[in-house]
């Protein structure tokens, strides 16, 4: 029988960090306190956790990449919504925050759950904050939360 590693859905003990955008805040809100009430109902006290917030989702990266650095936390949770507008700049945000994240996790080997929502309308995006689609924040914080305890057999 194959030995099995699967992270516990215990967030007890540990410090968390959430980097939220404020652009188009009242769908990142949602997305925040998703977020928390999913870590808090497992385990971690509110006191624990730290929001961070930044202009928008270019921004996410850099700060990310600072949090990660000061060693003051086993997870990062990056929230954000960008809305497709008429003009290209989606695309180059999105893209740019996407890699910038992605490189924040593995150059600082930190869990990071993405939970940059990347929509064409505002309904769209209120799906993926709460309504119909679930809500991303949580979907972000559990997936930080089971890589941190994965991360911690291996």
């Amino acid at each position: 029988m194959p030995h099995i590693i699967e992270g516990q859905m215990t967030a007890q003990g540990l410090k968390v960090a959430i980097v939220a955008t404020r652009f188009n805040d009242f769908v990142v809100s949602h997305l925040i306190s998703g977020a928390m009430d999913f870590l808090t109902r497992h385990g971690m006290q509110a006191e624990d956790a730290t929001i961070i917030r930044v202009p928008g989702a270019f921004e996410l990266p850099l700060v990310c990449k600072k949090v990660a650095a000061s060693g003051k936390y086993d997870g990062i949770v990056a929230l954000g919504a960008v809305i497709r507008g008429g003009t290209p700049h989606f695309d180059y945000v999105c893209n740019e925050a996407a890699k910038g994240l992605a490189m924040v996790s593995l150059d600082k080997d930190i869990p990071l759950g993405f939970g940059l929502l990347t929509c064409d309308t505002l309904e769209q995006a209120i799906d993926r904050a709460g309504a119909k689609s679930g809500n991303k924040g949580v979907e972000a914080a559990s997936a930080m939360l089971e890589t941190i305890r994965v991360l911690e057999q291996i």
